[in-house]
């Protein structure tokens, strides 16, 4: 068989004809078809055929849901700078592909412009700690003005977050001094009411146990004026008057007390007198005193009774 070239020219020709009026398209994409450098139409994903020559790609967007940081430093209405992280989050109107492809060359410089001039516009109305507490204020603000101006270029924004707030480094210096001092000052009232409860519990038991110790004393000293009452009476039984029992009593307790300081060891006690005639003089000496005693209380009575008796 001869060889012809123009048969071989003619299948390359063919061959390339046919390979360029084939593409594909990925999923969550949209190719935009030119034909003769204008709009053609809009292809979805999946295997798509064009005229050789006379259709064009033009590009490609994707449909899927994007996102853009914009960082902007602006002043609060207290004169503090801060720096705010904007994360815009948007996506192609699958319907508007035409609109997002053609109306817009740079759409995230359009979408940082209009993020500067919101947050801008919203931030120096408000004291630093509102911009803490207000950020989704300034989110809803951004993505209100956003979608009013972005969906006539075919975009959707599907949320705006103020992801990062960041003030100047003296200022963060200063308010983490200040959260300090407060947690100090809280830890400081809380340690005062707790030595405060310590020191009224302590007071308490201490007025509790000396209502005991005192009710002890007087339980005490109760059954010991019991027993002499009852010592007496058993005295005057033996034909001992009350006065000579009382002194008796008494001399009794004395030699106890010697006792009780003679069974303790290392004691630096010294009961004054201390003779061996001690015990007898201090008999003698109580019931001369109850004797003269009696004596006083009876003559003084006597001259009582005897100036009423003149009046």
């Amino acid at each position: 068989m001869p060889f012809n070239p123009i048969l071989i020219v003619a299948i390359v020709l063919l061959v390339i004809v046919l390979i360029s009026s084939v593409f594909t398209v990925k999923q969550q994409t949209a190719a935009i078809v030119e034909r003769f450098g204008r709009f053609g139409s809009i292809r979805q994903s999946g295997l798509q055929f064009k005229i050789p020559l006379v259709d064009k790609i033009a590009g490609r967007l994707s449909l899927k849901i994007q996102q853009l940081d914009v960082i902007i430093e602006t002043k609060t209405k207290d004169d503090v700078f801060v720096r705010l992280k904007v994360s815009v989050q948007y996506k192609v109107i699958r319907d508007k592909v035409e609109d997002a492809f053609y109306k817009l060359d740079y759409p995230h410089d359009q979408i940082t412009s209009y993020v500067f001039d919101v947050v801008r516009a919203e931030v120096p109305k408000m004291i630093l700690d509102d911009v803490f507490l207000r950020k989704d204020d300034i989110a809803i603000a951004v993505k209100s003005e956003l979608n009013e101006a972005m969906i006539d270029y075919g975009y959707d924004i599907i949320k705006t977050l103020v992801t990062d707030i960041d003030p100047d480094a003296q200022v963060k210096e200063a308010m983490n001094r200040i959260n300090a001092a407060d947690r100090e000052k809280t830890a400081a009232q809380y340690e005062g009411d707790a030595q405060r409860i310590l020191i009224v519990e302590k007071a308490k038991a201490e007025a509790e146990s000396k209502r005991l110790q005192g009710q002890g004393i007087a339980d005490q000293r109760r059954e010991i004026a019991r027993g002499l009452e009852e010592s007496v009476e058993v005295l005057n039984k033996v034909g001992i008057n009350s006065q000579e029992a009382s002194a008796l009593i008494v001399v009794t307790q004395h030699y106890d007390t010697l006792q009780a300081i003679g069974q303790t060891t290392n004691s630096n006690l010294i009961l004054l007198p201390n003779s061996p005639q001690a015990g007898s003089t201090m008999l003698n000496d109580m019931v001369a005193s109850f004797t003269a005693s009696n004596q006083i209380g009876e003559a003084m009575k006597n001259a009582k009774n005897a100036k009423k008796t003149k009046e």
